[in-house]
């Protein structure tokens, strides 16, 4: 069944169009995609979704995930959701791109991984440069290498003597600026020594940001679902470890969602006990209402598009050939200077910190000056 089947057969079952996730262009009450590619290869069993949302900075930059769905039409719906965010995102680095994002519908059973990205690789290239990808949760830096021979169109990948390679630490760097920056505005701490984190998740980006945390003197919480990761967090981080189902309410002071997104939503919102949110989960909000709700309590979120820009900054300077580590690094501490500023202009013009943030970001999607 394909997204389209999808969407008629719920329409047939009596569902309200306002109740889809999606309609075939876009996401409720936001501007069209420009272009959404749905990419079969039944060869390799290649099912991808290749949403363009904007190229008004530049191509669509952004990674590809690979994942298990419940259905096609989750799938559409999260890179459609993907898509949007790496618009606000890029506009809000600065970078010279427009937003976009692949999902790939992870095979059941066996499949020759090489094979499906070289599918997934000649889809890339069909479009031509208006979007150019990366990786994402899911997928490797040897996905990427691989895509090498059949797409010019691919970033994040090693070179001998260059900058470039696997993009978590710079993402998990911008994260932790954003969490020291936003504990000394909002919770009045000097550091973050003795500040309690509960961080959900420990991938990739996950656990470089434990990390940088622990190196400042955070106190951690941890949950993950890889049991071998939460150990190793107790044991070389001093983390303390918690249920999955837990995470989200634990006393702390500031909450790291670095899992997946929409967890925060009306059922986890009135329980949660921190009064910072920052973290490296792409869509952390379920709605822009959450946000409201979220303020209501007292709770200071940071949109996860404006704190975990520091991969797409990593993978767009070796795509560009631009800059070395220290520079590159140094770019996305700037990340820092954009929360000071976001909550600036939250505390002038009484919008929450998601809403302002959209405007801004909105506000900025036009070709850069030259």
């Amino acid at each position: 069944m394909n997204a389209l089947t999808d969407i008629v057969r719920a329409l047939s079952a009596g569902a309200s169009a306002d109740s889809l996730p999606t309609s075939l262009f876009g996401l409720p009450d936001q501007a069209p995609h420009e272009r959404v590619l749905l990419a079969a290869d039944p060869q390799t069993g290649l099912k991808a979704i290749l949403a363009v949302h904007s190229t008004a900075r530049g191509p669509a930059f952004g990674g590809c995930r690979f994942w298990s769905y419940d259905n096609e039409l989750a799938a559409l719906n999260d890179a459609l959701r993907l898509s949007q965010g790496m618009s606000l995102k890029n506009a809000l680095a600065q970078l010279p791109f427009g937003g976009g994002k692949a999902v790939i519908i992870k095979p059941a059973g066996s499949f020759d991984r090489p094979a499906l990205f070289a599918a997934f690789g000649r889809a890339v290239q069909s479009l031509d440069g208006a979007y150019i990808t990366a990786e994402d949760v899911g997928t490797t830096t040897a996905d990427m290498l691989g895509m090498q021979a059949h797409t010019r169109f691919v970033s994040g990948i090693p070179r001998e003597g260059a900058f470039g390679g696997d993009p978590s630490p710079k993402t998990a760097y911008g994260v932790f600026v954003s969490i020291d920056e936003g504990v000394k505005r909002v919770l009045g701490r000097q550091s973050l020594d003795g500040v309690r984190v509960a961080l959900q998740g420990l991938g990739a980006v996950g656990w470089h940001l434990a990390e940088f945390l622990h190196k400042a003197g955070a106190q951690l919480v941890v949950a993950d679902v890889n049991a071998e990761k939460v150990q190793r967090a107790q044991a070389e981080l001093g983390a303390t470890a918690v249920g999955v189902n837990e995470i989200l309410a634990v006393q702390a002071d500031v909450l790291a969602p670095c899992a997946l997104g929409a967890v925060l939503n009306g059922s986890s919102i009135p329980a949660i006990q921190a009064k910072l949110i920052a973290g490296a989960a792409n869509n952390q909000l379920a709605t822009v209402a959450d946000g409201d709700a979220l303020q209501a309590r007292g709770i200071t979120y940071l949109p996860d598009y404006l704190v975990n820009a520091g991969g797409i900054i990593s993978v767009a300077r070796e795509y560009r050939n631009e800059g070395e580590e220290s520079q590159v690094m140094a770019e996305v501490g700037q990340i820092r200077g954009r929360v000071a500023e976001l909550l600036e202009r939250v505390r002038i013009g009484g919008l929450t910190p998601a809403r302002e943030a959209d405007t801004w970001a909105r506000s900025l999607l036009v070709k850069p000056a030259a």
